[in-house]
């Protein structure tokens, strides 16, 4: 049995095939393509959406995925996601409930919007005992959008979650609380996994792009001539002069400064606590000593996440896909659900 996780970022779309065995998930196919077409939320004509569907198509048909039922991800900006209290009551009790108690929560009207929850967590020992309960609201408008692209594409939609959601589950450690930072080309996503699970999201509209800008300012030159040097020379004080690293240093800087006041609005509103490790995903993770600038910045341990790490997949496969693997965690989290 095969499932599949399809990712449609605003620069690169991801898919990825896994199969389930006895032991767990063995990797069927994977692949990632470009793409420059409009933000999904924003398109309305006919010809954007065979675009887009088009690449799709082409990819799952390059990767030679058999299957046509798949998973998809929302981006985080577009989606609201917090965690709500409930006092001790059923699992059928909450699900009556959360329609109701989502119309405080959510700043879109609940009949345009689509509603999901998930129980998190059951406090026993709190005073008084409560349930916590992850609340996930999406605007139906943008959901239809990217159904369209996928049935255009001639495959069905089987699941709609958040890409926080699929990260976590792909990256997140069941041991302990752990921050997990996302960098997209237009935000960066961050979450807050306890126990494996999302406890916490925020989106942050500073990410690869705005790091990009700032070469192409700074120096002078093209945006894909920033790019390169961005990729090539990231934060390296010894290459150029230092001019790149330079040029990204301050919005890295105010990136990081968002992260903390996250981390600091987690901790004094859902009173959770320290995270300790963090995990990073994304373009921007590959970007030259970025992890160790982050750890710095943040003075806590980071890590890029290994996409992979719970799939079985053997050494020749990992090897060709270990420059592209950051990309794919959303895709593989999708597969795994």
């Amino acid at each position: 049995m095969s499932q599949i996780g399809l990712d449609i970022g605003s620069k690169t779309i991801k898919i990825v095939e896994l199969d389930k065995e006895a032991k767990g998930f063995r990797l069927k196919a994977a692949g990632v393509v470009g793409h420059n077409g409009k933000p999904i939320e924003t398109m309305e004509s006919e010809a954007d959406f065979a675009a887009l569907s088009q690449i799709v198509a082409k990819l799952h048909k390059e990767t030679k995925i058999q299957g046509r039922e798949i998973s998809l991800a929302l981006p985080e900006p577009q989606v609201f996601t917090r965690i709500i209290r409930f006092p001790m009551l059923t699992d059928q009790e909450i699900s009556s409930s959360v329609k109701w108690e989502a119309e405080q929560y959510i700043p879109i009207p609940v009949n345009e919007a689509i509603v999901q929850h998930q129980i998190v967590e059951r406090n026993e020992r709190s005073i008084p005992p409560e349930v916590l309960v992850l609340l996930v609201a999406a605007p139906k408008t943008l959901v239809d959008k990217y159904i369209k692209i996928v049935q255009m594409a001639k495959l069905q939609v089987v699941q709609v979650e958040t890409e926080l959601m699929s990260l976590t589950r792909a990256l997140a450690p069941i041991d302990q609380t752990a921050l997990i930072i996302d960098f997209g080309a237009k935000s960066t996503d961050i979450a807050v996994s306890k126990k494996g699970q999302l406890f916490f999201s925020r989106s942050i509209p500073t990410a690869g792009d705005a790091l990009t800008r700032a070469v192409a300012q700074s120096l002078g030159v093209e945006h894909g001539q920033a790019e390169q040097y961005k990729k090539t020379y990231g934060f390296s004080g010894s290459q150029l002069e230092g001019k790149v690293k330079g040029a990204l240093d301050p919005v890295f800087a105010m990136i990081a400064d968002e992260i903390k006041k996250a981390i600091h609005f987690y901790r004094s509103e859902e009173k959770g606590d320290v995270p300790k490790s963090v995990i990073v995903s994304g373009g921007t993770s590959g970007t030259p000593e970025a992890i160790s600038i982050l750890t710095g910045l943040l003075n806590m341990e980071v890590s890029v996440g290994n996409a992979f790490r719970k799939v079985i997949l053997d050494e020749a496969t990992s090897k060709s896909l270990a420059p592209y693997a950051p990309l794919y965690s959303v895709a593989v989290g999708l597969a795994l659900k």
